[in-house]
């Protein structure tokens, strides 16, 4: 395949190691978002109704969405860096015989006070 001007021009970027870092780390915050929009979609919610089961706003699952929206994925890349560790996120629908359940039993919580 012959290469265009933008892959050339983007393989000279590459050589830059700050362009590569930031390259990467910016498909990788795309992977998350496409994971969790393909995700909702494929069980059939919208961002609205996805944000009512979740108790959050529409504009909350927007932002979880949105490749360029780093939340918590910077903090586990700094909690990586200092592992000597890499960050991989991958969602999967569960099985059939799973969907609809909670992937964690939930937690009661309760804060002991002192008197």
């Amino acid at each position: 395949m012959k290469k265009t001007n933008f892959d050339r021009y983007l393989e000279q970027q590459l050589e830059d190691p700050a362009f590569a870092a930031r390259f990467k780390q910016a498909g990788e915050a795309w992977d998350i978002a496409m994971q969790l929009s393909a995700l909702r979609q494929q069980a059939g919610l919208s961002q609205k109704d996805l944000a009512r089961k979740l108790k959050t706003s529409q504009q909350q699952i927007s932002r979880l969405e949105s490749p360029g929206y780093e939340g918590s994925v910077s903090m586990l890349r700094r909690v990586a860096k200092a592992l000597h560790a890499r960050v991989r996120v991958v969602l999967e629908a569960d099985p059939p015989d799973k969907a609809g359940t909670l992937a964690e039993a939930r937690v009661p919580y309760r804060v002991k006070r002192e008197t």
